[in-house]
């Protein structure tokens, strides 16, 4: 496949939260996808609305009317990826989510332009009645995301066919995003499913990780619990979001690589 645009809409997952800095911003996989679809095509242009913490209505109505304006045909793939975060909140209501996914996948779809799709991964290292709780709620959710995607003809890209990426060493500190060296598997599984170059050992799983002290993993836990989880549940006390007041990346196509 060959492509002039990419257009990204989402949450934290497509800004690029938390790999590398450059120029300012996370890097993220999308970034890094389109660097090389860049190399492929010299009219190439990029926007990417995502913005950390949107739930799917947000995404549904403040990015992609905003993004559908720049579809160009099917040399425009438009990546859509939202959802997670619903799905982690307590309150989940998956009669209202699911079916506002659809429609959006629907509505991006009829634009002609190329729709990349993804799941969410179901099984992490994590244990305990919460993890089993999101895993039942994410595979839900990726039957979603799969049956809309075979009515349209859109790609998917799927984290559940590569055990390897329930490796919490892709993880940042957060133990919720994709570190640098997430962000690139990610970037490099995409680039396969496009056809686009990509490196052919993206599948190698991280070689058995070295055992820690009891002592090491409850620091670590505890300074999560500090650092990350006590944050995060007092925003959602408040009512809060991680994204609010913030902008989107690209809010237009713009010429790609950034000089």
């Amino acid at each position: 496949m060959k492509f002039t645009r990419l257009l990204a809409c989402g949450d934290s997952f497509t800004e690029g939260m938390t790999d590398e800095i450059v120029h300012g911003q996370y890097r993220g996989w999308a970034d890094r996808v389109a660097d090389v679809m860049a190399s492929e095509s010299v009219d190439f242009t990029y926007a990417n609305f995502a913005i950390r913490g949107k739930l799917v209505g947000q995404v549904v109505n403040e990015q992609i009317p905003k993004a559908l304006a720049y579809v160009t045909g099917s040399e425009t793939l438009f990546i859509f990826h939202a959802g997670a975060n619903d799905v982690l909140r307590p309150n989940y209501k998956p009669e209202l989510v699911l079916p506002l996914y659809t429609e959006a996948v629907q509505k991006i779809a009829a634009s002609g332009a190329t729709v990349l799709l993804f799941t969410v991964l179901e099984k992490t290292a994590s244990k305990g009645k919460t993890a089993k709780l999101w895993s039942t709620r994410f595979a839900e959710f990726n039957v979603n995301v799969r049956a809309i995607a075979k009515e349209v003809g859109a790609l998917v890209a799927d984290a559940n066919e590569d055990g390897f990426l329930s490796d919490r060493r892709f993880l940042a500190k957060d133990r919720l995003h994709l570190n640098p060296a997430g962000h690139d598997r990610v970037a490099q599984g995409v680039l396969q499913k496009l056809g686009l170059p990509f490196s052919p050992d993206w599948r190698t799983p991280l070689p058995n990780a070295a055992s820690k002290s009891i002592f090491l993993q409850s620091y670590e836990y505890v300074r999560w619990v500090i650092t990350f989880l006590g944050p995060w549940l007092w925003r959602r006390a408040r009512g809060k979001s991680s994204g609010d007041g913030r902008i989107c990346k690209h809010a237009f196509p713009v010429k790609w690589p950034l000089n």
